[in-house]
């Protein structure tokens, strides 16, 4: 995300930021931006804001960035991603990661698939309910969303311990 926000510098200093599931880390990043920034959460006091990212109670318009790193993976991706697009300004971008596969050409999900155990042994962790495969992209443009990468080298990834062939997808609301 440090080298994404490094090279793309996707949030400005006149931008309103709501991120899901706060990470630290990430946090830092972009309050260095000069923001106005506020943490969002569907669970009492792990936010600045108590929201559902499926149902917002937010009106049309109001955020410019959202981050989403590692969230659409446990929820109703699809109305999340509807949900994101009407809060949205026009203009406005969503800067998401998910955790994918790259030699699929579709996403592995199974709604009959509950149990913790069962989540665990299919995506990975048992609170995700599917693993995303290269569709992932067509899923937010379905959205609206026009949609860039970014995925950094090699010798990047061993320079800074990343996953290799990680994407972080921006995708902007259009004017």
């Amino acid at each position: 995300m440090s080298l994404a926000f490094d090279r793309l510098q996707p949030i400005g200093s006149s931008d309103r930021v709501v991120h899901f599931a706060a990470e630290p880390i990430v946090t830092r990043l972009i309050r260095k931006t000069g923001a106005e920034y506020q943490s969002a959460d569907i669970t009492v006091g792990r936010g600045d804001l108590l929201l559902n990212i499926e149902a917002m109670d937010l009106p049309d318009g109001a955020v410019t960035v959202f981050v989403a790193s590692h969230v659409l993976e446990h929820v109703d991706d699809l109305k999340a991603l509807r949900e994101l697009y009407r809060v949205l300004a026009p203009g406005g971008r969503l800067i998401v990661n998910v955790p994918i596969i790259h030699g699929w050409d579709v996403t592995y999900e199974n709604p009959e698939i509950d149990t913790p155990e069962g989540r665990t042994m299919h995506f990975g962790q048992f609170d995700h309910v599917r693993y995303y495969g290269n569709d992932f992209r067509e899923r937010i443009e379905a959205a609206g969303f026009a949609v860039s990468e970014f995925v950094c080298s090699g010798a990047e990834s061993v320079r800074y311990g990343l996953l290799f062939g990680d994407r972080i997808f921006i995708g902007t609301k259009p004017v």
